[in-house]
């Protein structure tokens, strides 16, 4: 290379300026949205509300609204009446069913949160014989149907005599497959093998690692998981009716099946038993909405 070239003066790239130079400055989670995207989610959170506020509409009517044409969408003023006439229907058992869909649910979520975190992290963290076979047959139970143990799942319960009582509602989720593969991949990637193996050298047993450091970590996808199983129970519809037919408590949904079954079907009665049933699990996705949002981004971006 000659002197001059090396004496060249480098060519100076001019700065950026206006409103370019701002955007190359920012961050880019910290970009504006443009009108086309709130006007897109703006249709899809229409789109998704307008069913449960219809419900709403026609659960406060006579019924005369379902008939109408164009459809009521204004709320009536008859929603305490329906309620009223739900509740005090004897071959349905309505506040019954909302009891027994809340015992039931929790203890599931319970059960579910538990066992499936605990077995997670022996998964994750623990090393013994067959762990890789056995997280294998696990994740393998995901693909076969539920209703494909139906018949063997009654005959099971009607050997431990548990038909016709809410133990058959609630023994066969106790724990979940999803539950368990899920948490064994956030655990995977949320506590480091280093922290695991120095809490071991200072003397702490599984328990007090699982107690003490594992749950804390974890504590995003608990509240996804909880969200999810409490949601999954309580509108579960098929194996409820199965085994509690013909009892006097049933769950919610077979207590709305209830109020639609019979020749001449009453909706706004069916409408205002469905909108109250709804009513905790939009209570829960009311408290828990940003520590579910936070744990579906925080497993977003680790996987």
């Amino acid at each position: 290379m000659s002197v001059d070239t090396a004496r060249r003066p480098v060519a100076q790239v001019p700065a950026p300026r206006g409103r370019r130079a701002r955007l190359m400055g920012r961050a880019p989670q910290d970009t504006p949205a443009g009108l086309g995207t709130y006007l897109l989610l703006a249709v899809t959170i229409l789109f998704s509300v307008f069913p449960l506020y219809w419900m709403f509409v026609i659960a406060t009517s006579d019924d005369e609204a379902l008939a109408m044409i164009p459809p009521a969408v204004v709320p009536g003023d008859r929603f305490l009446v329906n309620l009223e006439e739900v509740f005090s229907l004897q071959d349905v058992f309505f506040a019954a069913g909302l009891i027994n869909s809340l015992i039931v649910s929790t203890v599931v979520t319970a059960s579910v949160l538990f066992f499936c975190s605990l077995a997670g992290f022996a998964f994750a963290k623990l090393r013994f014989k067959g762990s890789g076979w056995l997280m294998l047959f696990v994740v393998l139970t995901l693909t076969v149907p539920n209703q494909l143990g139906i018949v063997a799942l009654y005959i099971v319960m009607g050997k431990l005599g548990w038909n016709g009582t809410l133990l058959a509602v609630v023994a066969p989720g106790l724990v979940t497959a999803f539950g368990v593969f899920y948490m064994r991949q956030f655990i995977v990637n949320s506590v480091p093998d280093e922290l695991v193996e120095s809490a071991r050298v200072d003397g702490a047993t599984t328990m007090r690692i699982y107690r003490s450091m594992v749950l804390p970590a974890i504590r995003p996808a608990l509240a996804v998981l909880g969200l999810l199983t409490f949601v999954a129970t309580w509108n579960d519809f098929q194996w409820p009716l199965i085994t509690l037919s013909g009892t006097d408590f049933p769950t919610s949904m077979v207590a709305i099946s209830d109020l639609a079954s019979g020749n001449y079907v009453i909706y706004r009665r069916v409408l205002a038993g469905a909108f109250v049933a709804t009513i905790p699990l939009l209570v829960m996705l009311f408290v828990g909405g940003r520590q579910i949002v936070r744990g579906i981004m925080e497993g977003a971006v680790k996987s």
